[in-house]
């Protein structure tokens, strides 16, 4: 399966829900653009467990830029921002 999507900007996800983390790189972004961090947090909190058939597990979706970000602004190289995963459960997707 895929996991880069783009042409001219792309985007590449990494990590599962029962690893250490999960992530992506957004490559082809100027330098110069301001990072709305009120906007990511809402946009995480959209993957928030909800109804029965949800994970019982709850994240803080706390996130950080590893590159490609400084002082709030877009460096103009590939960004990169991971999501750790604290309640990681590997049991829990056993299909046996």
């Amino acid at each position: 399966m895929k996991n880069t999507f783009g042409s001219n900007i792309t985007f590449t996800i990494f990590g599962e829900s029962h690893g250490s983390a999960v992530g992506g790189v957004l490559d082809g972004i100027p330098a110069g653009i301001r990072i709305d961090y009120d906007f990511i947090k809402y946009q995480l909190t959209l993957r928030r467990p909800y109804g029965l058939i949800s994970t019982s597990r709850v994240e803080a979706d706390d996130f950080e830029f590893l590159s490609g970000v400084n002082a709030g602004v877009t460096c103009g190289t590939p960004i990169c921002l991971v999501i750790g995963n604290k309640d990681t459960k590997s049991g829990d997707y056993d299909n046996s």
